[in-house]
This record gives C-alpha cells, structure tokens and sequence, in this order.
C-alpha cells in the first residue's frame, strides 16, 4: 500500500484534531484515560495499551520519574541503571549520547510513539526532568513500531498538560562538578473547568563534568496546552532543547590505560610491549578545549489526541515535527593497529586524528489508531488498527584528518590549538552525505480473553524507501507477533511469545549485485509473572533467545551479506516488593550475546557484562517522628565484558587478529536521603558513593572507556 506524502501529513493532523471536535450526548462513563498513570502503562507508552503489565505475554519495565530521580539519575541512560536485561552506559559516562542495550543489541528510543533519534550525532539529547516514564519493552517491537532492532526498544513519556497535573514545583540543584540547575513543572487551569489546561516545564544547567574542558550546559523549554471535554482531548507539545558540551569519549589508549593496570587483561603481548606501565589518569581530555564542542539543538513540535466515538470504539495518535543540528567537532589519539601502543614510552602520542561533522535531522511523523473492544460469545477483544507514517532527513558534512603528527603527551598535556588545522583544510576535505527513510506502515493486533486465557496477535505490513547518494531502494516487510498468557487465582501467571522485528540495510551487495536485505529478527521468550490482586508486589521472571540475520560484513570494495548473524539468550529477573514502609526493587540478568561467522563459530560480543544485578532498597516512614523522611540504598553490579578483534578490523589497521581484551566487572553504591516538610523538601542523591573507579569496557581495536564517577547532587525542592 502506498500513501502520497501531502495525504498522509492531512489524514495524521486532521485525525489529531478531530479529537478536539465535542460530540453530543456526552457520557462520562465513556470518558477514556488521556496519557498517563503514573507507574502504569498507557495508550501512549510502549505498548500503545493500558492493559495492565500483569496480563501482557512479554517482559516489561515501567520507572517513573519518582523512581529515578530518588535514584540520582542525571540521563536517561542513568534510569536504566535498575533494569533487568538493560545494559545502560555500556561506555562509560557520556555526553553525546544515552547508549543503551537490551538483550545484547542496541535499543532504539521512542518518545510519545515515535522514534526520536535518527543516525549518529546530529541530535540533542532528552533531559530527564522533562519525563513522566520510562518505558522498556523487551524483544522485537516492529509490529508496533516498524524498524527497530530485536533485543526491544526504550521509550519515554512527556509531561503535558491535564486538569490531573496542575501541581507547581521550582527545584535548586547543586553537585560536584560545579553543577548548578534551575528547574520548574507548573500547570495551570486556563478555563477554571479543566477544559483548557496549560504546563509549562522548565530546565537551566550550567554544569562541568567529571572530564576536563567538557561541560553539560542546558536550556529547556517544554510548554503544553490541552483542551479536552468529556468524550475527546487534544494536547500540543512544544519541546526547545538547546545543549551545549563536548564529547566525554576520549578513546584513551589502551598503552596509557589497560597496560598500566590489572583490571584489564590483554592477549596480544605487543600491545603493551614499550608501554611506560603508568596510567594516566581517568579525568585526562586529551582532545583540545580550542577546538572541540558538541553543541546540539532540537526543536519539536508534537501533538496528541484522544476521541471516544461510544463505548466501543476510540481514537488516539501522536503526530510530530522535529528539527535537530548538531556541530560536532573532535581531536583524538589515532588508532594505529599492528600492536602499535599509540603511545611512546615518555607519554607522547604517535599520532592524533581530527574529526568536523556539523549534521542535522529532520523528522515528520504520525502513528493515528482505532481502537475496539467488543465480544463475539465468550471472547473478548480488544482491536487495535492503527496507520503509521514516518519521513526522516540526515545529513552531516565531514572532514577528518588521519594519525596527523603531533608532540601531544598524554601525561602532561598542553593545549596551545597549534596543532589545528585550519578552516580551509577542513573545507577542502568535507564529504556531505544525506539519507532519507519514508515508512507507510499499516498494523493491526487483537488483545483477546478467553476465560483466564489471554491471547495476544499482530501484523505489521511496513513499506519503507530508503535513500542516499548511490543507493535508493524499497523493502516490504510483515512482522508478526503470537503471545499467550494464563492468569490463575493465586497470582502466578505463565506465558510464552514469539516476535518478529527488521531494519532496512541500505547499499548494494558487492559479490551478489542486489540490494542489501534488511536485517531480520525473531525471539521466543517464556516466562511467568506473579502479583496478587490489590498488591503492588510484582515479580517477572523470563527465560528468551532472539536472532538477528542479514548482517553486514564490509570487503574490499564495498558491503556484502555472507550470513552473519547475532544470536543472544538469558534470564532475568525482576521484582518489585514492598513490607510496610520498605520498598525493595531487584533486578538480575544473565546473558549469552554472540556474533556468528559464516562458519556457524560464535564469539562473544563486546562491553557486554555476561551478568548483571541491581537491588535498590527504600524506607519511607508513614507515621512517627521520621515520617516525612525517605532513605534509599542502592548496589549495581556487572560482571567482567570483553572485546575481541576481528578480521575486518585487523584488515583496516586498527587491531591485531586475535587480540581479546576483557575488562573487570564493578560494584558501585547509590544512595538517597530526603525530607519533605510542609511544601518544602529537601535531598541529596549519590551515585557511585565509595568513587569507585573502574572502566566501563575496553575494545580490542585500542581504547578504553572509564565509568561513572561519584556524583553528590543536593536539591531544594518548594511545590505549591
């Protein structure tokens, strides 16, 4: 199926604000959740559904902002932190990017049903303070979504406007690094019915980092206004996010870091072989202050809309305008490959490698859905058809200059910018490079109860064109999805699903002449879900195995798909528990991720720990003297990872083959102490709290990558 661009912009924005049109005989027993209970899953969360986590064949994990920012988290990578089968700052602390992996693959971020990241670096990063939740659907998601990868996708909820969120609050922060941050969330009833409502949410930082010369400076502004009657709403968001930083990856040697200490194990002896066995120390920016910074800027504009027709049958959808630039600039220590230190053994640098790539992005989407619920007999259904619509621009204009002389010590550096090559230089070596996706995808799944059998079914069919200098190509996919659950008396429900997911590959295959195929994967998962009627107490424990196909292997001349391919299987656990005032959230992961050759032989992929765990343990008083008091406790461990290199690196100079460098597991502490009195409240958080230091993973290919520091952040919180 086919839709033109201007009639699929029309249908989306015409069906969002339809729903703002009152109808007669108004009913309130009609009337249908807007966006969000907090802790809950919504029609516009990640499963598009408010059917409740207990009755869903999948895993999934809910973290309200409550939950996170007593936890300290400061991205949204830091909300993961407590998540079974996540695997969040998988490189350390970072200021580009929130990099985060769901079952060993890389996860893809939805906010409001849409995605919201597009390539690399050309995009202003979400401020948590903007959240409602955060969602994590575990395994492929493409019948909801389209293209995604299969380990699951993380998606993000707005704070908007509602007659429910017109509380007020100003928050004072401070922390280490010379952290300072404004922030505010008020709403307001412009009507004086809660028909007209309006938020405004409000972030200013001027921040350093625990890295030299890089800074995390924010501005803000997230204003909403909704207008909503008794049958239908309409909510418009507008989102300005100016960032400005420089990039915290330093690609640190492995010569001046992993060959200076023994919580990094290296298999090729040559690769610290001349090293000076000292380390340098983590906080070292060996880029230069006179020419790196990672400004971005995003500005988005987003609608909702909600429309109940009767009592059967509802509308919902998001429609989104976003416009992204990024300009990128950076200075590193070359990756010279063949066992090479990188390093000299007075601390100098063999080579340093410059990189400009100002980019940007532009988005226009719509997901618009019918929802049913009706019976035939003895089931009952719950319908979605929903029409999704997706056009995204990328561009990025680079320049980079490879191993260029330098006298750069990474032990007493100096940054004079007399090394930087000129504005000229950089113009004559740009490449630009624009790419453009259009996806028209028409999905329909059925929620169906059978007695105590809850069946669940979807298709996708997805029609995507893709498009960039030398290739243009369509790919017609139909994903599919099956899942079963079976809800007992006592609590204990089982399940098991199975899910498909793709993502086009754009190029042409160098050996076969065609097209490249998209990538394809699928997973069986089964599990069991507990939680009792009325508790709050909820336990999921899941075993899965997922594949991904199609993989691309680069050659001499170009791309080609030989039958590489990921396979990943694991456990976890996660639960929810509370005793009276006590409140204990476990999470546990175990995983096997493995990149498999042509031959069928797998190895190990990178910066993956093979387990990982976290318990967070709250107290909060209810009455006595400390009532008004909020302690938490938290330990997050993971297991040592490793990097092994590979023949195409070995091939572009980068490693040598074998060369497998396994980097030390970690245990760090969190802690929160809070007390709110009258309309005031007060906390401090602290995220690594022994300022253990570690590294996050080191790659075979030569650099490492430190982990979080301690962060101490106080907040002075006044709501009214």
């Amino acid at each position: 199926m086919r839709i033109t661009l201007p009639a699929a912009i029309g249908a989306g924005f015409t069906l969002c604000f339809l729903a703002a049109v009152p109808t007669a005989a108004q009913d309130s027993s009609n009337e249908i959740e807007e966006i969000i209970i907090s802790g809950e899953l919504s029609r516009f969360g990640a499963t598009k559904s408010d059917v409740p986590i207990g009755e869903i064949p999948r895993s999934i994990s809910v973290i309200t902002a409550e939950e996170f920012l007593d936890r300290g988290a400061l991205t949204l990578s830091n909300t993961l932190a407590y998540t079974a089968g996540v695997t969040g700052n998988a490189f350390g602390f970072a200021t580009r990017g929130d990099f985060t992996d769901i079952r060993g693959l890389d996860a893809p971020e939805y906010q409001d049903n849409l995605q919201v990241l597009f390539g690399f670096y050309n995009n202003a990063r979400a401020d948590v303070y903007t959240l409602e939740q955060v969602e994590v659907l575990k395994g492929p998601a493409s019948v909801l979504y389209g293209q995604a990868a299969p380990g699951g996708i993380v998606s993000t909820v707005s704070k908007i406007a509602g007659a429910d969120r017109l509380d007020k609050e100003v928050v004072l922060t401070a922390g280490t690094f010379d952290r300072y941050q404004l922030s505010f969330d008020g709403g307001f009833d412009l009507s004086g019915d809660g028909r007209w409502t309006a938020r405004m949410v409000g972030v200013y930082r001027d921040s350093g980092t625990q890295l030299d010369f890089v800074n995390d400076d924010a501005l803000v502004l997230a204003p909403s206004i909704t207008f909503a009657t008794d049958r239908s709403s309409v909510t418009a968001l507008l989102n300005y996010t100016d960032r400005d930083s420089d990039t915290s990856a330093q690609f640190l040697p492995l010569a001046a870091t992993a060959c200076g200490t023994s919580d990094v194990t290296i298999s090729e002896p040559n690769v610290c072989a001349g090293a000076s066995g000292n380390e340098v120390d983590i906080a070292t920016y060996v880029g230069d202050p006179n020419f790196n910074r990672y400004e971005t800027e995003a500005l988005t504009f987003t609608l909702f809309g909600t429309h109940q027709f009767n009592e059967r049958v509802s509308f919902e959808g998001t429609a989104r305008y976003r416009d992204n630039s990024a300009e990128y600039d950076q200075v590193w220590i070359s990756f010279l490959g063949d066992g090479n230190p990188r390093i000299l053994p007075d601390g100098t640098a063999v080579g340093r490698s410059w990189f400009s790539a100002p980019a940007n992005s532009r988005q226009l989407a719509f997901d618009a859905r019918l929802r049913a619920n009706f019976e035939t007999g003895a089931v009952q259904h719950d319908i979605l058809a929903g029409l999704n619509y997706q056009d995204v621009d990328t561009q990025d204009n680079t320049a980079f200059f490879y191993a260029l002389p330098t006298t750069f010590n990474i032990f007493n550096p100096v940054y004079d910018g007399s090394e930087i090559p000129t504005s000229a230089q950089f113009d004559a070596a740009r490449s630009l490079s624009e790419d453009e996706t259009v996806a028209t995808d028409f999905y329909l799944t059925d929620n169906i109860t059978i007695g105590d059998l809850i069946i669940n079914a979807g298709i996708r069919l997805s029609s995507v064109d893709s498009q960039d200098a030398v290739s243009d190509q369509s790919d017609d996919e139909t994903p599919i999805t099956l899942g079963a659950l079976y809800t007992t008396e006592v609590g204990i429900n089982p399940y098991v699903s199975y899910a498909e997911s793709f993502r086009a590959t754009v190029g042409t295959d160098v050996v076969t002449g065609t097209s490249l195929q998209p990538r394809r994967g699928e997973q069986t998962e089964v599990g069991v879900k507990y939680q009792t009627a009325g508790s709050p107490n909820f336990v999921t424990v899941a075993y899965f195995q997922l594949e991904e196909d199609n993989l691309v292997d680069f050659v001499a001349g170009g791309q080609t798909q030989p039958g590489l391919s990921i396979e990943t299987d694991g456990f976890e656990i996660e639960a929810l528990w509370n005793i009276g005032d006590f409140a204990v959230d476990f999470n546990y992961r175990q995983l096997d991720a493995q990149d498999i050759d042509v031959n069928g032989v797998g190895v190990t992929r990178p910066s993956l720990p093979e387990q990982a765990g976290s318990v967070w343990a709250s107290w909060t008083p209810s009455v006595g003297q400390a009532e008004g008091l909020r302690v938490g406790l938290g330990v997050r461990y993971a297991s040592e990872n490793e990097s092994n290199g590979t023949a195409f690196l070995a091939a572009n100079g980068f490693a040598p083959t074998p060369n497998r460098v396994v980097t030390d597991g970690y245990t760090v502490l969190d802690a929160l102490v809070a007390y709110e009195f009258e309309s005031f409240e007060v906390m401090l958080n602290l995220r690594n709290l022994a300022d253990e230091e570690f590294y996050a993973t080191c790659l075979s290919r030569g650099d490492c990558f430190p982990g979080e520091q301690r962060t101490v952040v106080a907040s002075l919180i006044s709501r009214f």
